[in-house]
């Protein structure tokens, strides 16, 4: 896994970025109106209900884009909250409060949501052993804050990008000659370039399962798009050899299920790549 600083650094960028795609030159709309020596307040209004998260990204974008504008919380990342709720005021520069506002109700809505649905997998979770994992599905240029809502909404993050851990699905598995082979030179790249990384092997079928498991050294099998039975086959021949991991076209109606053959984790590609933003808004008063 990636480390904190590597992590906050990207949240840094998604900052930098949204601030030049959003301001560019100037806010001109109010730059024109409001005078740069007014002061204002705001306040984070929920109008749905849901759990909340960016709080603590919201106030990075504000030191960011005004150090001296006041943030007072109300309202903590992951806390249920329903429509009508106040999670904090800001005040300060009423033309920073502006140039602020768009990134960071595009932050907290979109992660708002996420938190909301991974909270929801946790709960129908609730009496297994199994864990829920996010993917790589994530919008381009913003995976620090999706990831992030993910573990606010009482998920666990999966490996945070390529680099940061090996993972053979079947086309690597294929384009290599086959998984036993793609296995071995994985074992061979990450000695001659001194690397310590996971590997995770992606099986289809019970047969596969059975070929990953003569080779050693694996942290964990994805199982990958198997109908019940064979997932508990699967967990049977995989014992405590190495972790398992279910995936593939699993939702809010087939997770209790998968979870009950006993898999150590279940990976939805859902969590980020098919919510709905939650609806907040900044108002002033």
């Amino acid at each position: 896994m990636i480390s904190k600083i590597q992590f906050e650094n990207e949240l840094q960028i998604i900052i930098q970025n949204g601030i030049r795609e959003d301001i560019g030159e100037g806010d001109h709309s109010s730059l024109a109106c409001i005078p740069s020596s007014a002061k204002g307040k705001a306040k984070l209004l929920v109008k749905e209900d849901g759990i909340i998260a960016g709080v603590d990204f919201a106030k990075m974008i504000l030191e960011y884009v005004d150090p001296d504008l006041q943030m007072e919380t109300f309202i903590q990342d992951g806390t249920p909250v329903k429509k009508g709720d106040v999670v904090f005021h800001v005040e300060g520069s009423s033309q920073s409060i502006l140039k602020a506002e768009r990134l960071l109700l595009n932050s907290m809505q979109r992660m708002s949501a996420i938190a909301t649905k991974t909270k929801k997998y946790v709960d129908l979770l609730q009496g297994t052993n199994t864990k829920i994992l996010d993917t790589r599905k994530t919008t381009p240029g913003f995976r620090a804050c999706e990831k992030w809502a993910v573990k606010i909404g009482g998920g666990e993050n999966h490996r945070f990008a390529l680099y940061d851990m090996i993972m053979l699905k079947d086309n690597h598995n294929d384009f290599a000659g086959g998984i036993t082979l793609a296995i071995a030179k994985v074992k061979t790249y990450l000695k001659e370039n001194n690397l310590d990384l996971k590997i995770i092997v992606e099986a289809r079928n019970l047969e596969e399962v059975e070929e990953i498991l003569k080779s050693d050294g694996i942290h964990r099998i994805l199982i990958d798009n198997l109908n019940y039975e064979d997932t508990r086959k699967a967990v049977e021949l995989i014992g405590n050899k190495c972790q398992t991991e279910s995936s593939g076209n699993i939702n809010e109606n087939t997770i209790r299920s998968y979870a009950e053959c006993g898999v150590d984790y279940i990976s939805s590609g859902a969590l980020t790549h098919s919510i709905y933003n939650m609806d907040l808004s900044l108002k002033a008063f």
